[in-house]
């Protein structure tokens, strides 16, 4: 059965679309264990019934109905357990013979999907192996399912019932808008191009024929670039590249795709799709190999598809950025002052993008599957950040309560502008520092109309992962200065260059299993002290006549890497002297975001002027959840109390040492979590410029003393829920609701 389920899961993967992709799965299934019926369910909401999307039959039993309700017989009943169902002596429609039925529910994240079911005329009993390999193959079928359908594949009447209802993501950025649906969908993939219907087909087929004739001069460009080096028997690969191209069945079968009136994108990834299954499941290997080469040229002639098309050159004024997986290069694309809201398929709270929606202060949904993307292009819809909700197609009764919650949002936020001179201090007089999140060079502009106490991170990636290579040491120096001279003299703590995991160097491709305990921050530095030489020389010289830099160390585990780190600081810094500069050593800090970290505050102490901690990967590594997954978005909570205990420690534990201690994680933007941090004793809190002064409203609201005994009762709590549940009843009490819901109140 092994075998069996591999080469199910290699077909459904090279399947032109999901209807392929189920078919093949019942014939398989059908022939594997031998039974005269095989079939396939998903469930339509909007119907109320299951729609038969696949069957194979050796025609013994009569075709399975198009349509079953939700409730009715053996269907109903896998989907109503949600467990598998076997059953003996049903008598079959129409017929004298016996049936045996297997059933197992498709079920992706509690909610089912649907039902593969197995039948057979004669006496038989379904043993524990075969309903292993059907639960097998339903729990492979479930991601490729909600895929297909999310993506618009499949239940279009499904897709549709979603309009006027809310659709569930995690909670991002907090706050609410309102604006036109524009979908981003990635580039050159196949598997991310869903169907859509056109009526011009002239203009299609055109279109096609423009990009198959691009990438036909590709490989003749290509050919002619390697010729004089490469030997002839390998140039014979060209030719096969253009035989491809040139196939008139290839061409023809786009076409046809085209004339039933797809677009040419989904044209062509049906038939592509189609033509790489077949040549997958034939023996001879060098046909076999061939399915690769037809995959690659196919992703060749949509990324000029994509290219003669482009993304779109009018942005609406309030757009709502949606997309199956969005980049910080495409929320970049969005010209200024248009982007209102980001809803992304795939990745959760705290991935890299809502990090950067959230430094851009755009209410963000993360997570939303479920998303009918194709049914929302261009469509009105409404952005609730505050709970993770998705409106399509509103009515004129939810326009205006959120038009009005919108509106005492600005209202709430220009009375808070009376605050932006007065200082971050509770009413009992505890001083809590308020600084900013920044890693652009605009972000210098927040200097003059932002009172923060300086600059608590800056991430200094981001000016890497815009680059086509690594910036030169001149280009890193001119940013970095403008940086410090718009903040001077407010201290600016740069990060050193912090890659890998979620945020990769598109020049610089790292293929790892487990990418976010792999070669990230720190580790990549020192592995490569040109690079962190080139760096560190840049941030010293920035300073010159300013005074105002402070260097912080990222993804430290051990003492060793900060003696490593601080021997290549004093390195760069006797480069900068001898260049005639005089600049002030700077203080040096490490951020806490490996567990391990925080049990050596003690020995790191002795290195260092002070420590911040980041709270994202600290949490992910505490609760051993992916924040950028999606299927356990829901269980990433900073809130987690063996997370609060955690930075309870390291506040204790800094402060012995005499060492200041803040907090530059995403945590600090959340007005629950502010409270807590406030009484837990951090020095400093870092965040993003859209939120600052609504914190600053708590620490001058909330006295350090409430805040302290608050988080004694909290840290009693043994449940996140409870834990943000209670401390939002405070904030209420303290008229401060406004923080954490839609509206003023």
């Amino acid at each position: 059965m092994l075998a069996i389920l591999r080469q199910i899961a290699q077909e459904i993967d090279l399947a032109g679309d999901l209807t392929s992709a189920l078919e093949v799965v019942t014939r398989c299934v059908r022939v594997a264990m031998q039974v005269h019926l095989c079939q396939i369910y998903l469930i339509d909401h909007k119907r109320q019934h299951y729609m038969l999307m696949a069957f194979d039959s050796n025609d013994i039993l009569p075709e399975p109905s198009e349509w079953v309700a939700l409730n009715e017989g053996l269907l109903g009943l896998v989907a109503e357990k949600m467990a598998p169902i076997a059953h003996l002596n049903l008598t079959a429609p129409h017929e004298s013979n016996k049936l045996a039925f297997l059933g197992v529910p498709i079920v992706y994240h509690r909610q089912v999907l649907g039902v593969i079911a197995v039948e057979e005329v004669n006496h038989r009993i379904f043993s524990e192996d075969e309903e292993a390999f059907l639960v097998t193959l339903a729990a492979q079928l479930a991601g490729t399912v909600v895929h297909a359908r999310d993506m618009g594949f499949i239940l279009r009447a499904e897709a549709t019932s979603l309009k006027a209802s809310c659709l569930q993501g995690i909670p991002a950025v907090p706050g609410v808008a309102i604006g036109e649906a524009k979908i981003i969908y990635p580039l050159a993939d196949l598997d991310a191009i869903p169907d859509r219907i056109i009526t011009d087909i002239a203009a299609e087929i055109n279109r096609f024929n423009a990009a198959l004739h691009s990438a036909r001069l590709d490989i003749v460009q290509l050919q002619q670039r390697v010729e004089p080096t490469l030997p002839k028997e390998e140039q014979v690969l060209f030719s096969a590249y253009l035989q491809v191209l040139n196939n008139a069945e290839l061409h023809m079968g786009i076409c046809e795709e085209i004339e039933k009136g797809q677009w040419a994108e989904g044209a062509l990834r049906r038939v592509i799709k189609k033509h790489v299954l077949q040549f997958s499941g034939m023996t001879d290997p060098y046909l076999k190999e061939r399915a690769e080469d037809i995959l690659a040229l196919g992703q060749r002639v949509l990324y000029h598809l994509q290219e003669k098309t482009g993304k779109p050159l009018h942005y609406p004024q309030k757009t709502i950025l949606i997309g199956e997986k969005l980049t910080a290069a495409d929320l970049a694309d969005v010209p200024l002052g248009l982007l209102c809201g980001v809803v992304s398929y795939s990745g959760a709270g705290n991935s890299h993008v809502a990090i950067l929606a959230r430094a851009l202060n755009v209410p963000t949904i993360m997570g939303a599957a479920g998303l009918a993307i194709v049914e929302l292009e261009d469509k009105p819809v409404v952005v609730d950040g505050y709970h993770g909700c998705l409106y399509s197609n509103p009515s004129a009764k939810l326009l205006r309560k959120y038009t009005l919650w919108m509106q005492e949002e600005k209202e709430l936020d220009k009375e808070l502008q009376a605050l932006r001179h007065l200082p971050s201090e509770t009413s009992d007089g505890r001083e809590v520092s308020l600084l900013l999140n920044a890693g652009l060079e605009s972000d210098a502009t927040l200097a003059s109309t932002l009172a923060a106490s300086g600059v608590g991170l800056f991430r200094t990636e981001i000016s890497f992962m815009n680059k086509s290579q690594f910036p030169t040491e001149t280009e890193q120096r001119n940013l970095y200065h403008t940086i410090l001279r718009a903040f001077a003299p407010r201290p600016v703590t740069m990060r050193t260059l912090d890659i890998g995991g979620d945020k990769a160097l598109p020049y610089l491709p790292m293929q790892e299993d487990n990418p976010f305990l792999g070669w990230r921050g720190i580790r990549f530095t020192l592995d490569h002290p040109d690079i962190f030489l080139m760096q560190l020389r840049a941030m010293l010289s920035a300073s010159d006549g300013l005074n105002n830099l402070q260097i912080m160390l990222p993804m430290i585990t051990s003492v060793e890497e900060v003696d490593e780190a601080l021997q290549l600081l004093r390195r760069a810094y006797a480069d900068v002297q001898e260049q005639g500069l005089k600049i002030a050593m700077p203080k040096v800090g490490v951020m806490l975001e490996v567990p391990a970290a925080i049990y050596q505050i003690a020995d790191l102490a002795k290195r260092v002027d002070f420590f911040s901690v980041g709270s994202n990967d600290l949490a992910q590594y505490l609760l051993a959840v992916d924040r950028n997954n999606a299927r356990v978005g829901d269980r990433f909570d900073a809130l987690h109390p063996a997370v609060l205990r955690v930075l309870r420690d390291a506040v204790e534990k800094a402060h012995a040492c005499h060492k200041p201690i803040s907090l530059c994680g995403e945590i600090a933007s959340d007005a629950v979590a502010a409270v807590l941090l406030l009484g837990l004793g951090f020095d400093q809190l870092s965040m993003n410029a859209g939120i600052l002064l609504r914190i600053k409203w708590i620490i001058r609201t909330i006295s350090y003393k409430q805040a302290q005994e608050l988080v004694e009762r909290i840290l009693l709590l043994d449940d996140a829920v409870l834990i943000r549940t209670e401390v939002e009843k405070m904030l209420d009490g303290a008229g401060l609701g406004g923080l954490t819901r839609a509206g003023k109140k």
